[in-house]
């Protein structure tokens, strides 16, 4: 056969040419899961124009087959039941390689279980086209992608070109995100779960790296928090609200301050609201104490101090994540130093402020006033200045 007709098509491009046609491809698709399937869909985080949904979901059809009803209802049950046996695809339960390199098919399993597609599929589009061609002939648009794409630059780059679309979902949504997601990465906000941000450059995968960050602040439609962050769906998601394509419904709350007052149930509302960046601050008040009674020890008594430097990477862990001889080893290494054991035991205090359902607003109340006051009356001097920037906080 004649090689022409292998790599004809009505454009003939060079290898880079195809190479950068695919990357844009695969990019308006990446940017079709993260702005539709799940900042939309999933979370509700925004509101499209239909016709900016009805692109995005006949994108999808065309390269993925995904079914929106499906996707937007196993994200919904991961966030339910993140990191338990119940979770479809976490790395914690069954490992970082099957997740990472067979994710794909923990979502077609757990399609299959109708009482996850009841429970968590609520509000995805029910329309003549979605029943009807999208989740009947899913294939469907699969193939005519492929036929566009030999078409329009031959049979073996179009071929190609298909199976790295096929492919780029599964791989770095179902895979990277779900799998090294929640395995490796930098922790911004101390959520219960283990996700984590891959990278600050949410670029690769429409930034949804930021995972981090998505699992504090689940309903936000901007995934990037910290200055140096920099989440490219959220770029996309203002062009499409200039454009009137889009409407955002909730970001992030900013933490605001004023002068430090005694504490009512407004600086209760706003520490709840804050929660995580209460949690990344005192996390920063843990780390001093920690510096300042290394220090001491190591000049009173090194022997102590050799045990306190062995337990640095525990104590940013709740107690509850911590197997038992590591749970063991931080109860050895906390009863070196009074100041610690204090500072490391007051934060599960502070956590059970936002836990505790079952408590009035008025107990809430009393219980973090009392917080404070046992923080600033201690001699624990990092301690008490985050207990006075505690009550700053202002709805």
């Amino acid at each position: 056969m004649d090689s022409n007709i292998l790599f004809s098509g009505i454009f003939n491009l060079p290898w880079w040419g195809y190479v950068l046609v695919t990357l844009g491809l695969t990019h308006v698709t990446i940017v079709s899961v993260t702005v539709f399937l799940h900042r939309h869909q999933a979370h509700r985080a925004l509101d499209l124009h239909p016709l900016a949904s009805h692109f995005f979901r006949l994108w999808l059809w065309m390269t993925t087959g995904m079914v929106t009803k499906e996707w937007a209802a196993i994200h919904r049950k991961h966030h339910a039941k993140c990191e338990t046996v119940e979770d479809p695809h976490s790395p914690q339960q069954v490992g970082i390689n099957r997740v990472l390199w067979g994710g794909v098919f923990l979502y077609v399993k757990e399609s299959y279980n109708r009482e996850t597609m009841e429970r968590y599929g609520h509000g995805t589009p029910d329309d003549w086209m979605e029943r009807n061609i999208y989740s009947r002939f899913s294939i469907l648009g699969i193939t005519l992608m492929g036929a566009a794409n030999v078409m329009l630059f031959g049979i073996i780059p179009g071929a190609l070109m298909l199976i790295t679309q096929i492919a780029w979902i599964p791989f770095w949504a179902a895979g990277v995100i779900n799998g090294i997601g929640h395995f490796f990465g930098y922790r911004s906000w101390s959520t219960e779960d283990a996700s984590t941000n891959i990278v600050p450059w949410g670029i690769i995968i429409g930034g949804e790296e930021l995972h981090n960050n998505h699992h504090a602040y689940a309903t936000s439609a901007k995934l990037s928090n910290k200055w140096y962050e920099f989440d490219i769906g959220w770029m996309y998601i203002c062009l499409l609200e200039v454009l009137g394509l889009a409407q955002v419904k909730k970001i992030a709350p900013t933490p605001r301050f004023t002068e430090a007052k005694a504490v009512d149930s407004a600086t209760l509302q706003a520490v709840i609201t804050h929660r995580y960046d209460v949690l990344a601050k005192y996390a920063k008040s843990l780390k001093r104490t920690y510096a300042e009674e290394l220090g001491k020890l190591r000049r009173f008594a090194p022997q102590d101090a050799h045990v306190l430097q062995s337990l640095k990477r525990w104590l940013h862990r709740d107690e509850k994540s911590l197997g038992e001889t590591e749970r063991a080893d931080l109860k050895k290494g906390l009863s070196k130093s009074s100041a610690l054991h204090t500072v490391y035991s007051m934060r599960s205090e502070l956590v059970s402020l936002w836990e505790r359902s079952s408590a009035s607003g008025d107990q809430l109340v009393r219980q973090l006033q009392d917080w404070c006051h046992r923080a600033e009356a201690s001699d624990i001097r990092p301690l008490a200045e985050f207990s006075r920037r505690l009550r700053c906080y202002a709805p």
